[in-house]
């Protein structure tokens, strides 16, 4: 299955938190390909994914971080106007709910992707790769 690993990181709302979070992957050369934050008023989901995961989760956990580890979806699509309308399409004609997302462009105009956290992964994973949805592995996640 084509899941790649999503750190997420509960922390206090407060200045620095995010900093300290970064700190700590820099200093164990840990690299974050990507970040999102979704905050309440007091405290804030912090999510990541990097390019040791499992590293990244144990050493912010010995920092005395709360993390968790979540699959998710990296989806290919075309970085133009309806290329993540098609791909929704595809999860929507399943009934396949998205419960987080988020996407970044790697190509201007070309590439974008679309990490996505769904109750089914394995079900989701076929119904892309059947319409014909590039999904990201880990590695090449990490190499973008």
């Amino acid at each position: 299955m084509s899941t790649i690993k999503q750190i997420s990181v509960f922390a206090q709302n407060q200045p620095g938190r995010i900093e300290r979070i970064a700190e700590i992957l820099a200093h164990t050369d840990i690299n974050i390909r990507a970040i999102t934050i979704a905050s309440g008023e007091d405290y804030g989901i912090i999510k990541l994914l990097v390019d040791k995961p499992r590293q990244a989760a144990d050493t912010l956990r010995d920092e005395g971080l709360s993390v968790a580890l979540n699959d998710v979806l990296a989806a290919e699509m075309t970085d133009n106007p309806g290329g993540l309308s098609l791909l929704l399409q595809a999860l929507a004609e399943h009934e396949i709910n998205i419960e987080d997302a988020y996407g970044f462009v790697i190509d201007s105009g070309h590439r974008a992707v679309l990490v996505v956290r769904v109750q089914n992964a394995l079900r989701a994973a076929k119904i892309l790769a059947d319409g014909n949805v590039k999904l990201l592995r880990e590695q090449e996640l990490y190499e973008l």
